[in-house]
């Protein structure tokens, strides 16, 4: 039986535009997985970011690099040093939020159980960087730190974007400055905590700076073409105004990675220069200097060192007297440094707002570009939604090719060892899926939380709460 026919003036119903199973249906398994990869729920563009900040730290720790120059485009690859890194940290804090619902604050009754997935990520994370840094290659594997990161910024799951930013931005002006102050006044405190997270390579002032800036831009609309633009626009402005300090103060951005060897020497320049070292022998690095009475053990075996940059203290000097000299030494020391210095793995405030920028840039960047050219970067965005993989497998390369604390000759393992893994990622995400160790955090969170199953936070439609797999 069939119904009525329609009006003779009647307009056809317009037909529903393809969706994105209708349009690869029909195609191969390959072909089918090619066409869906990078499409919403997932931002290609934070992949592609991602994937950018994967080869750019390859480059950092077995590139062979030139001191940037603007007028030498043979040098521009002295920028992988420093920002790569913290382009890894902005998209961890951007993913975070994906993960955790998006523009759409997570409900208060969701916040145990993504308190939990966090933890439990963090915990997997932690225990591999553990692993890498067991083989020795030198490398200052971001992994560990990445794992505290992972809890810390569980308080922050439910600010808002503009109290996100403002802490940000305290942390990124206040925070060198204050950690400066706080490693004079505790010139003898050590251990492997504090060496963690605070006078360390990765010092949490720049770090949860970078997470809680990404954080602050993944509840934005990240499918929007003007999100992309500003992210652009305000990433540019803040690395001329990073750089642009460090320039009129004479702290260039020049790159970290020539010879950093120190030596014992004698009359070395040392903050507070008509301080009386007579009777001390100075350790001078291109970064720091340390003192010691020529009474002590320098090798650290037998009897206790003062590691210095003023006087002894101690049992020697009391908290007045440390004081006293933090103010003697004040104008000469690092403290002007931790604000005006933008050289990579500095922490100074100018780094963190010029290199934070330059990382803001790339993703805006990545997010216009990952439409008109999805194919071409379509390899970057498989490399970028598996990052843990792709980090540790490099680690693991270098151990074996280099050996411990071993040194590239030139760019070739670089080049070699970046395209392996583009390959070797597209294939596994076209033919596998999520990548291993993204599957064992996956599951590491699941377990902290006692959810057999996927983590499946309550989202928005794709365009509102787009959720790619963190690293």
């Amino acid at each position: 039986m069939t119904g009525p026919a329609p009006a003779p003036d009647a307009a056809p119903a317009p037909a529903p535009a393809p969706s994105a199973d209708a349009l690869t249906g029909t195609a191969p398994p390959p072909v089918r997985g090619l066409r869906r990869f990078g499409r919403p729920p997932r931002v290609m563009g934070v992949d592609v970011a991602r994937g950018v900040a994967v080869i750019g730290m390859i480059g950092a720790h077995v590139g062979v690099t030139e001191a940037f120059r603007w007028g030498d485009v043979s040098t521009w690859t002295d920028l992988v040093h420093g920002r790569s890194s913290l382009l890894f940290a902005l998209v961890a804090g951007i993913s975070i939020a994906l993960l955790t619902g998006g523009r759409t604050l997570p409900a208060r009754e969701d916040l145990p159980r993504l308190r939990l997935l966090l933890v439990g990520r963090g915990a997997v994370v932690f225990a591999l960087g553990v692993a890498l840094e067991l083989l020795g290659t030198g490398i200052a594997v971001i992994l560990t730190l990445y794992g505290v990161l992972f809890v810390a910024v569980v308080p922050f799951l439910r600010w808002r974007r503009r109290h996100l930013l403002i802490t940000a931005a305290l942390l990124a002006l206040v925070g060198p400055f204050a950690l400066t102050v706080l490693g004079y006044l505790a010139v003898d405190a050590y251990g492997p905590g504090i060496d963690l997270v605070l006078f360390g390579s990765y010092p949490v002032t720049v770090w949860l700076a970078l997470l809680l800036t990404g954080l602050a831009i993944g509840r934005s609309d990240l499918l929007s073409r003007r999100t992309a633009v500003r992210l652009l626009v305000v990433g540019v402005a803040l690395c001329a105004v990073g750089y642009g300090v460090a320039g009129l103060t004479g702290r260039s951005a020049a790159s970290s990675s020539g010879s950093s060897s120190s030596s014992y020497e004698e009359g070395v320049t040392v903050p507070g220069g008509d301080l009386d070292l007579t009777d001390w022998t100075c350790w001078s690095s291109p970064d720091y200097v340390d003192c010691y009475p020529d009474s002590a053990d320098v090798s650290g075996s037998g009897s206790s060192e003062s590691t210095v940059s003023s006087t002894p203290t101690g049992t020697e000097a009391g908290l007045v007297e440390q004081l006293v000299v933090l103010g003697e030494i004040l104008p000469d020391s690092g403290i002007v440094d931790a604000v005006v210095d933008a050289s990579p793995h500095s922490g100074g405030s100018a780094e963190i707002v010029g290199s934070g920028g330059f990382a803001m840039a790339i993703v805006g960047g990545a997010l216009l570009l990952s439409r008109p050219l999805r194919w071409v970067l379509l390899p970057v965005a498989s490399l970028g939604s598996m990052p843990l993989s792709a980090y540790a497998a490099h680690v693991v390369v270098i151990a074996v090719t280099l050996g411990v604390a071993g040194t590239a000759e030139d760019d070739t393992l670089w080049v070699v060892l970046s395209l392996s893994l583009l390959v070797a990622s597209t294939l596994w995400v076209q033919f596998v899926g999520r990548g291993p160790l993204e599957r064992l955090a996956a599951a590491g969170a699941r377990a902290m939380a006692g959810d057999p199953r996927r983590p499946t936070p309550r989202a928005e439609p794709p365009r509102e709460a787009p959720r790619p797999d963190a690293p």
